[in-house]
C-alpha cells in the first residue's frame, strides 16, 4: 500500500527523493525513469504536434500527505510555480488529523452541441427532433462499439432553443453522451458529425457548428475536508501564539472574500487552478479545457465567484469544499502517448478516471487553503518569495552554493528582486 507521507523528502537530493518514491509507492527505479528523462522523445513529439523543433521542460515536484477516500496517494505536479507543491502538501497534512479528503464524481457525461440554422419554424423543428429521439440516440449509441462494450455511449438529447442572437432564432441540440475513462472530444465530435445528416433530413435545416463542450456540467467531481481547529494554530515570526480559531475565521473571511467579489474570485480560483492544473498537465489532460469548464461553471448563476466553499461546523473545526467540472481521462491522447503521462497515472494507482478526478479535485482544494491560510495570516509572500528567491538568484547568475546565500540575504532582507541579486552576488564573489 502507497504511503504518502515521507519524513524529510524536501531536504533530501534528487537521486535520494526518487529512491524514496519508488519505495513509497512500491515501483521500481524503472518505472519513474520518464520522469527522470521527460520521458518524451523527439520522434514522439514529432507525431504528437505539428512543426516541431524540440521539448520543453517543466518540473515535477510530488505531493505528499494525501489521503482521498482512505487511499494514501502520491500525487506528481508538473508546475513552474514555488510553494504549490509544498503549501498543498502541508494542507493535505492538516487534512488528514481530520480523516483526510472525501470526493466523489458523477457519471462520465459530456455535452456535444450541435448548432441547427436556417429553419422556417423552430418551435416545429425542436418537436420533431424529439419525435425522432429514440432514433438518434441509437445511431449515436452505434458508432463506437469498443466505447459501448465498456459501458459508454449516448444517454440522452436536449434541444434549446437560442432566441436573441445576430442572426436570429436557432436551435442547440445537446447530446449526452457516456465517455467512459476517456476525456471525451473525440468521441462526441465523430458522434455529433454522423448525427448531422439525420437531423438535417428530418428538419430541413442546416446543422453548422458540431462540437464537445468544454463546460462539462454533467461530469463534476466534488470533494470536502474537516480540519480540526486544534491543527490550525501556529507560531509566528515574532514568537506569539496564532490560534487555531483566529486561522480559522481569516480563512472563512478571506473565502467570502471571494465568495462576493469577482476580481477577488478570479484570483481565488487562480489558486484552486495552481492544485488542479499541475497534475492535469502530469497526466497528459487537456488543461485547457479544465481551466475553461472551471471559470465557466463559477459563473453559472450569472455571476462569477468561487468554485470552493469554507465554513466550520457544530464542532468549530474549519470545512471546505470544492466542486467543479472535471473532465479528464486514462485512455487515448496524451496520457496514453507520453510516457511521463503514464508513469504519473502509474504512481497514483489509478484504475479509472473517476478516481483521477477524485484525486484532482482534492489537490484543488488542499492549494486553495494553502492559499487562503496564507493570506489570512502571514501573507501570501513569505513562503512564497523564499522559493522564489531561488529562481530570481539564477536570473541574476548564481550558481551551486551561491544560489542559496544569495536567495537567503534577499529574504532577510524582504527585498527579492534581480537587481538586488546581482548586487549581493558581486558582493559575495568580491569577498571572496
Amino acid at each position: 500500500m502507497t504511503n504518502s507521507r515521507i519524513s524529510g523528502f524536501y531536504n533530501l537530493t534528487i537521486e535520494e527523493r526518487r529512491a524514496k518514491l519508488a519505495e513509497a509507492a512500491h515501483l521500481t527505479p524503472e518505472d519513474l525513469l520518464p520522469f527522470t528523462t521527460g520521458g518524451l522523445s523527439a520522434e514522439s513529439a514529432d507525431h504528437m504536434v505539428e512543426n516541431v523543433i524540440g521539448m520543453y521542460s517543466l518540473p515535477v515536484g510530488i505531493g505528499l500527505n494525501f489521503m482521498v477516500n482512505g487511499r494514501d496517494v502520491l500525487v506528481p505536479f508538473v508546475i513552474e510555480e514555488p510553494s504549490v507543491v509544498a503549501g498543498a502538501s502541508f494542507m493535505a497534512k492538516l487534512v488528514r488529523a481530520g480523516g483526510g479528503f472525501t470526493a466523489t464524481t458523477t457519471e462520465p457525461l459530456m455535452i456535444g452541441q450541435m448548432q441547427l440554422i436556417n429553419l422556417v419554424n423552430v418551435e416545429e423543428a425542436r418537436l420533431k427532433i424529439y419525435e425522432h429521439k429514440a432514433e438518434l440516440l441509437a445511431i449515436a449509441d452505434a458508432i463506437d462499439p469498443i466505447l459501448k462494450k465498456f459501458g459508454g455511449g449516448a444517454r440522452d438529447l436536449e434541444v434549446r432553443v437560442i432566441e436573441d442572437s445576430a442572426i436570429g432564432a436557432f436551435l442547440v441540440i445537446h447530446l449526452i453522451y457516456d465517455v467512459r475513462d476517456a476525456m471525451g472530444a473525440n468521441a462526441v465530435n465523430t458522434a455529433c458529425e454522423k448525427l448531422a445528416p439525420r437531423i438535417e433530413a428530418i428538419t430541413g435545416g442546416k446543422v453548422h457548428l458540431k462540437i464537445l463542450s468544454n463546460l462539462a456540467d454533467r461530469r463534476i467531481a466534488r470533494v470536502r475536508c474537516t480540519i480540526p481547529v486544534s491543527e490550525l494554530g501556529f507560531e509566528a515570526e515574532n514568537h506569539s501564539q496564532v490560534s487555531g480559531e483566529t486561522v480559522r475565521d481569516g480563512i472563512i473571511a478571506a473565502w467570502a472574500f471571494a465568495d462576493s467579489d469577482p476580481y477577488r474570485a478570479a484570483t481565488h480560483n487562480k489558486g484552486i487552478m495552481n492544485g488542479v492544473d499541475s497534475v492535469v498537465i502530469a497526466t497528459g489532460n487537456d488543461w485547457r479545457a479544465i481551466e475553461a469548464g472551471a471559470h465557466a461553471y463559477a459563473a453559472r448563476s450569472g455571476r462569477y465567484t468561487s468554485l470552493s466553499t469554507w465554513g466550520k461546523d457544530k464542532d468549530g473545526n474549519l470545512v471546505g469544499t470544492l466542486e467543479m467540472p472535471m473532465a479528464v481521462g486514462i485512455v487515448g491522447g496524451a496520457t496514453k502517448v507520453h510516457p511521463a503521462a503514464q508513469a504519473a497515472v502509474k504512481l497514483m494507482n489509478v484504475k479509472t478516471a473517476s478516481e483521477l478526478a477524485e484525486i484532482i479535485v482534492s489537490v484543488g482544494l488542499a492549494q486553495n487553503m494553502a492559499a487562503l491560510r496564507a493570506l489570512a495570516t502571514e501573507g501570501i509572500q513569505r513562503g512564497h518569495m523564499s522559493l522564489h528567491a531561488r529562481q530570481v538568484a539564477i536570473a541574476a547568475g548564481a550558481s551551486g552554493e551561491m544560489i542559496e546565500k544569495v536567495a537567503a540575504q534577499m529574504v532577510t532582507e524582504k527585498v527579492v528582486r534581480i537587481d538586488r541579486a546581482e548586487e549581493i552576488l558581486k558582493e559575495l564573489k568580491e569577498s571572496k
